[in-house]
This record gives C-alpha cells, sequence and structure tokens, in this order.
C-alpha cells in the first residue's frame, strides 16, 4: 500500500514537472517570435496558425528602418480600404473635361425630363432662393441645364458628390474665414471637378484654376518641385482671399462669380455694353460665351448637391476624410516611395493627400515651410519615431546615390518646337503631361505633328530636367540654371538653397561687385 502511494507521488511530480517544461517552452518560442521577427535572416516569412493578438496590429516602423529588406509592413488598415474612388481621380481627368466641354457647348434648348416638373422644380428654387445670397430665381436656360445634368450626367456627378466629402469641410473653414457663403464651394466643381492638378487648355491650374501669373499674386509659387497651385489649402485661402476682394468691388455674388471667370474687366465692359444693368441675367449676352454658361453651371450645380436625396444621387462613401489628416512639416527631403515604405501608407493615398509635389518628391528648402499630409494613426506613428526616420532616408539616400532635380523656380509655359523623330507620347513623357492635355492645350484635333511646329505645353516636370538636351547640336550642355531673386532673398539664403553653390559662386558667374538684389533679378546658377 506505500509502494503504491509512493509510485502515484513520482507519477504525480513527473506529470507536472513535464507540463513546466512545456509551459516555459512555450513561453520561450513565444519571446523568440518576438525577437526572430526583427531579426530574421533569410527571406522566408514566419507564418503562426495563432498570432499573438497583442503584436498582430502594431506596425513595427523600428523594424522597418533597421532592416526593410527583411521585414514587409501592413498597410494601414485606413489606407488599405480606402474607396477605389480615390485612385481613380488622382490620375483621371475625365470629370474636369467633362464639365468644362458642357460648359463650352451647352445649347440650352429645352430637355424633356419628366422626374422633374416645371412646377416642382420652380418651388425648389425659390426654397434656395430665399436661404443663399445667390439669384437662384426660375429661368429657362437654369431648367434646360439642370435637367440635361440630371439626364446625361448623374454617375458623374455621384462620383463629384463622393469627392466632396473629403474637400468640402476644408473649403467651408476657408470660406467662412472670410465671411464669404459657403455655397461659393460649389464653385470649385464647375472650375475643376475637384481634381487639384486640373489643368485648363489656358493653364489655369488647380481646384480653384488659377493661372500662373495671379497664382504667383496670391503667393502660390511654382518650381521644379512644387505647384502651389494644387495644394489643396493654400490654393483654397488664396481663393478666398480673391473672392472676397471681388465682392467689395461688385457687391454682388452672381457678378463675382461671372468675374472670377472672365475677369472683371469682361464683368464691366457688360455693365457698359447693356446700358448699366448689374442683373447677370441681362449682362449674360455681353460676356464671353464660356462665362455666359458658367453661372448657370455653378447654379445647376447647388440645385443637385442640394436635393441629392430627392433625385436619388448615391454617391459611395470613402473612408477617409479631410478632418481625418494631419501635416508634419518636413525636416529633409523625402519621397513618396521613402514614405510608403516606413508608415506604410499606400503612394496613390500619399499623392491624394499631397498633390502639390510634382515628383512625388518632398524638397526641404531654407525658408520655405512643406508640409506632408498624412492620416492620423500615421501621422502619430511618423512623429514618435522622426529622427530614426530621417537617418534611415538620410542612409538610403547615401546607398542609392541618386541624383535629384535641383531646387528651381520654373516658368508656367513653355512653347516646344517638334523635332524629327518626336510624337506625342514622347513628348508627353519627357515633361509628364498627359496627351490629351497637350491635344487640348494646342487645339490639336489629330495625333499627326509636324517638323518645326511649336507647342505650347505647361509641363509637371521641372524644365531644367527636361530640356538638359542639346538643343543646340554644338555639342555643349545646356545646362545653365537661373534663380528669380524674390522679396527677402540674399546671396547666402539663395546659396543655400543649392547645394554646391557659395556666395562667391553666385557674384563670379553674374558679373557682381556688389551683395544687393532686386525683387525679379535672374541669377545664373552655373558657370556659363
Amino acid at each position: 500500500m506505500l509502494k503504491r502511494k509512493i509510485l502515484m507521488v513520482l507519477l504525480l511530480a513527473g506529470i507536472s514537472t513535464l507540463a513546466q517544461e512545456k509551459q516555459n517552452k512555450e513561453r520561450v518560442e513565444k519571446a523568440n517570435f518576438r525577437v526572430q521577427i526583427f531579426q530574421k535572416s533569410d527571406d522566408t516569412e514566419i507564418k503562426l496558425a495563432q498570432p499573438d493578438p497583442e503584436f498582430r496590429d502594431k506596425l513595427p516602423i523600428s523594424a522597418v528602418i533597421r532592416d526593410s529588406s527583411k521585414v514587409k509592413l501592413q498597410d494601414l488598415p485606413r489606407a488599405k480600404t480606402i474607396d477605389s474612388l480615390w485612385k481613380l481621380e488622382l490620375t483621371n481627368s475625365e470629370l474636369f473635361e467633362t464639365m468644362q466641354k458642357s460648359i463650352r457647348e451647352q445649347d440650352y434648348e429645352d430637355v424633356v425630363y419628366k422626374e422633374l416638373p416645371t412646377d416642382t422644380l420652380k418651388a425648389r428654387l425659390a426654397k434656395l432662393n430665399a436661404r443663399t445670397p445667390f439669384n437662384v430665381e426660375y429661368n429657362p436656360i437654369l431648367e434646360s441645364v439642370i435637367k440635361s445634368y440630371l439626364k446625361r450626367n448623374k454617375q458623374g456627378m455621384e462620383r463629384l458628390m463622393a469627392l466632396s466629402t473629403y474637400y468640402f469641410p476644408m473649403f467651408e473653414q476657408e470660406l467662412d474665414k472670410y465671411d464669404i457663403p459657403l455655397e461659393i464651394k460649389y464653385l470649385a466643381i464647375v472650375e475643376s471637378a475637384l481634381n487639384p492638378r486640373a489643368k485648363s487648355r489656358v493653364g489655369a491650374t488647380g481646384l480653384w484654376q488659377f493661372m500662373f501669373t495671379t497664382g504667383k499674386m496670391h503667393g502660390l509659387d511654382v518650381s521644379s518641385y512644387v505647384d502651389e497651385r494644387m495644394d489643396p489649402e493654400r490654393a483654397t485661402e488664396a481663393a478666398a482671399q480673391y473672392l472676397a476682394s471681388l465682392y467689395k468691388v461688385f457687391g454682388d455674388w452672381d457678378l463675382v462669380l461671372a468675374s472670377y471667370n472672365s475677369g472683371p474687366g469682361n464683368v464691366s465692359k457688360a455693365i457698359r455694353r447693356s446700358g448699366g444693368s448689374t442683373d447677370y441675367w441681362h449682362l449674360r449676352r455681353f460676356l464671353p460665351r464660356e462665362t455666359a454658361g458658367y453661372v448657370p453651371a455653378f447654379l445647376a450645380t447647388l440645385y443637385l448637391f442640394e436635393y441629392a436625396d430627392e433625385h436619388n444621387f448615391q454617391p459611395p462613401n470613402p473612408d477617409v476624410v479631410y478632418f481625418e489628416t494631419d501635416t508634419i512639416q518636413v525636416k529633409q527631403l523625402l519621397s513618396f516611395d521613402q514614405i510608403t515604405k516606413i508608415t506604410g501608407v499606400e503612394k496613390e493615398m500619399l499623392q491624394f493627400l499631397n498633390p502639390s509635389y510634382k515628383l512625388d518628391i518632398i524638397p526641404f528648402v531654407e525658408d520655405e515651410k512643406y508640409s506632408l499630409r498624412l492620416p492620423k494613426p500615421a501621422t502619430g506613428k511618423f512623429v514618435s519615431n522622426e529622427s530614426a526616420i530621417y537617418d534611415f532616408v538620410e542612409n538610403q539616400k547615401a546607398e542609392e546615390k541618386k541624383d535629384l532635380p535641383q531646387y528651381v523656380e520654373t516658368e508656367d509655359r513653355i512653347r516646344y518646337k517638334v523635332r524629327s523623330g518626336d510624337y506625342l507620347g514622347k513628348i508627353a513623357e519627357k515633361y509628364g503631361v498627359g496627351i490629351s492635355s497637350i491635344k487640348s492645350w494646342n487645339n490639336m484635333r489629330s495625333n499627326n505633328l509636324r517638323v518645326g511646329q511649336y507647342l505650347t505645353i505647361y509641363p509637371r516636370k521641372p524644365v531644367e530636367v527636361a530640356s538638359s538636351s542639346n538643343a543646340s547640336g554644338s555639342g555643349k550642355s545646356s545646362d545653365s540654371r537661373v534663380y528669380t531673386v524674390k522679396n527677402g532673398d540674399s546671396l547666402w539664403s539663395i546659396s543655400k538653397k543649392f547645394p554646391g553653390v557659395t556666395v562667391q559662386n553666385l557674384r563670379s558667374w553674374n558679373d557682381m561687385n556688389t551683395n544687393s538684389l532686386k525683387p525679379g533679378m535672374k541669377l545664373k546658377l552655373s558657370k556659363g
């Protein structure tokens, strides 16, 4: 009996020891996993039947910084599940071109659309008219535009409504600062179809379609890396300032809309030709054709958005909105590829959130403030690991030894002379633009070119880089770069913007006997 008890105690002790060893082994394996995922020496992937839930959803930014080739980050869920609509709108100019064409070619004939009786439309417009500062009274021309949009462009309007969920909160915030009616937000739809990279036939660019000189007047600069007319926040603030100044002149929001499109001069001429009338509908026939269709297009858009439910519009609901993003001021040159590798935010999302960076590169320039906009979860992770991220980027840049374009203030428009062997696709690729854009800018109906023909091009790639090939045939490279002096510039501050350029270089290359500069002065940035 005693032997049996001793045996039972030993057996229980053995089982307990085995269980403890197994438990210890499991703990070791679990701990080893946490170390292993950062120190894996081969290319095989670690797969777990039951991943540690505490670890599974964390983005190991420090790991990718140490060795990005051996650890693959998962995309942020918010970026990964973003509606595909965003990616389509980044590069697709169809909505913008369709909107512009409809404004230019609207025939204003009666449109049959039984779902919207005239009496119903009159009642709805009267309600809108009572609560907005615009003249939204019934007009047969306006009825024609509204019904044509409903009949032919309903799907396009749904896409614009989806995009508006991102842009409109920011528009409203800026418009409110300048005491501008919030309905003006619909102007960006008419101007650009909410495409921040939209460019018109005459070179007007961005959500609010600023020309190069008008943009400069409102502080929107253009360089080899950045076109601030395509920056949604800066361009919206500039547009609000401009609209506020127009209202001080005209005191009427319908006339503000007309003058925003055609210029105050054309509106004042129309007032004179009409015998002094300031009613848009009386002035309309004295305005340029495009402006004559512009205000009806704005009012029709206002109606469709305000009565979207009544017309059964069903836009998709994208996952990211403006107030779920945040900005970080960069302290070093960063490429979108590097940011994607570090944060897991898709490159397409970066392009959508940061459309003003023409080369998908955020430059770092003394006295300039360039920011990176990210979804808020990624912003926190970036800021928490900022020093390590910049170290990683610096090391990667040294390893790749990749030459990047210099930061240079650029001209907005160039005249390109067609050479033997040129074709539209080749020219479009050279300057980073679309074939359809070149055709639109030059009123071309076919793809045919002739040697010696001149083309107007609004390049997205820096002209200095794109035009560095031999144009003269003399065997010498035309690599001289030019900088336009701005207010507050000094030779020292300019030299800091261009690596390898000193104050003495600038004085020597420009035959200067003094350090004094004047805004608008052109300075050579290289010898020759």
